[in-house]
């Protein structure tokens, strides 16, 4: 038998979750070829998310299927739900959980309800849309209306819940989905490429849509340029990265100001920007040395944190020792990596302590890091931990942030000047194939496990060691980049 024709597949809760953030993601979905996807670790660290709240709020392990729901189970899995709208669109959703609860249904004196686990700090309407979807058709399966669904972030004592009521307008909003979701899936070709593209990251079409917008010379490709920038450009007629490194920067000041002053001053930075990436050009902004700070320092610390941003954790400090040879020249060879593990368990204190005793054994040695996270990490540690105004002040001092040196000194032919982007440009390769921020959160969390007494395998920690060494002998490529045009600079 051959594939089931995408007209008579029904529309699926995840197909309509794929079209409330990306409207080219759900066509993609339905019709791209999946040797094209990519792995991504956001859903897994969703479907991690998902079973520790579910777990918090179940007193025992769901049941399974209809039968679970017939015997009146505290809380069901492995449900499909199937019918048709009322234009004849087939539809079908796979509830993550059913909840039981007080009332009137075919099986009894209890009913059910869905329930969805988020990520993020606010119910958005993608969860809203899922909730809806599901209970519309539970209703029909258990033929008792279903008048809210259940939100849950987070877990253990931290588990929040919201009722979601599923009536009125959002019901409206979900047949107006359903309609538009069926639309996009019968065009022959896919929609428009998202004017914001900074979450593209966590899709596993980014590959398919990436190579799309840099064919197109797509505005979102210009470093600088997001959604409503882009908005701004296409009304005054600039729509693509070729058109924008044409205009004439004055021309374009006049015509943004009209957006608004601040909008002006931006013209003559996106036109250069666009004329960097159209002649892959890198183009010198300010007068060096970019680091001044590494002139006569002994050696550097690179400095780079994993965090887990859900549960406000900065579980690793991590830190390359770098000294310089006696020559005065940087030896890679010589670069030692040393992680601090942070353990909530052990409290913030003892972070502190070990954080402070690796400064000082190095007293004279910059920080390197690469942008502001680990500079208002460290500083926001050391306030709470109670250090003084001179210290802090010090510290400061001590942080050098290597992307805001890049972007003051330097204007690059990228797209981006993230450290990924940057540093490859640079020809720096890490050791682990298509590894990232998520996949090492993903690891950690794999290694924590249930606490002290249920950790996971070492071998998830090593990979995360490895990971992290290898962003912060990143930020080194960039930094021996900036030193090494300032020295050619210097003999010019």
């Amino acid at each position: 038998m051959g594939d089931t024709r995408s007209a008579d597949k029904p529309l699926t809760d995840r197909l309509l979750r794929s079209w409330t953030r990306c409207r080219r993601r759900a066509w993609l979905d339905r019709h791209g070829s999946n040797q094209l996807r990519l792995y991504t670790a956001h859903r897994t660290l969703q479907l991690d998310d998902q079973q520790r709240s579910f777990v918090a709020l179940l007193a025992r392990k769901p049941g399974h299927g209809l039968q679970a729901c017939a015997q009146g189970e505290e809380g069901v899995v492995g449900l499909r739900l199937r019918s048709t709208t009322r234009e004849g669109l087939a539809v079908e959703a796979h509830p993550a959980l059913l909840q039981r609860r007080a009332g009137s249904s075919r099986w009894g004196d209890f009913v059910y309800r869905p329930v969805l686990a988020r990520q993020g700090r606010r119910l958005t309407r993608e969860h809203r849309l899922q909730l809806a979807l599901a209970g519309r058709l539970l209703e029909q399966l258990q033929q008792a209306p279903v008048r809210d669904g259940l939100a849950l972030a987070g877990s253990g004592r931290r588990l929040e819940r919201e009722r979601v009521p599923l009536g009125g307008a959002l019901q409206r909003q979900l047949d107006e989905s359903l309609t538009k979701l069926a639309a996009d899936l019968k065009r022959p070709t896919p929609p428009a490429l998202a004017a914001d593209r900074r979450k593209c990251t966590l899709c596993s079409w980014r590959g398919v849509c990436n190579a799309d917008a840099a064919r197109e010379g797509h505005l979102s490709e210009v470093s600088g340029i997001g959604a409503k920038r882009r908005d701004m450009l296409i009304e005054i007629g600039i729509d693509g990265l070729a058109a924008l490194a044409d205009a004439d920067p004055e021309r374009l000041a006049l015509q943004l100001e009209r957006f608004g002053e601040q909008h002006g001053a931006v013209a003559a930075p996106l036109v250069a920007q666009a004329r960097a990436q159209r002649d892959g050009c890198a183009e010198l902004l300010a007068v060096p040395p970019a680091l001044p700070e590494l002139a006569e320092a002994p050696g550097v610390l690179l400095y780079d944190i994993e965090s887990d941003p859900d549960a406000r954790d900065d579980f690793l400090h991590g830190f390359v020792r770098l000294p310089r040879g006696l020559e005065g020249r940087w030896d890679l060879s010589r670069a030692t990596y040393h992680p601090l593990l942070a353990l909530q368990e052990h409290g913030e204190g003892a972070c502190w302590t070990r954080l402070q005793r690796m400064l000082r054994q190095y007293p004279d040695w910059p920080v390197l890091h690469y942008g502001e996270t680990e500079s208002l990490a460290l500083r926001r540690m050391a306030q709470r931990q109670g250090v003084g105004d001179a210290d802090l002040a010090a510290l400061r001092r001590r942080l050098v942030d290597v992307h805001e040196r890049l972007r003051r000194h330097w204007r690059l032919p990228l797209n981006s000047y993230g450290l990924k982007t940057v540093a490859d440009w640079l020809g720096f390769r890490w050791g682990q194939t298509g590894v990232d921020g998520a996949r090492a959160l993903l690891w950690w969390r794999q290694w924590r496990g249930t606490g002290p007494g249920g950790r996971g395998h070492v071998q998830a920690l090593r990979w995360i060691f490895a990971y992290n060494r290898d962003d912060g002998l990143a930020t080194w490529a960039v930094a021996a980049w900036l030193l090494a045009q300032d020295e050619t600079l210097g003999k010019g």
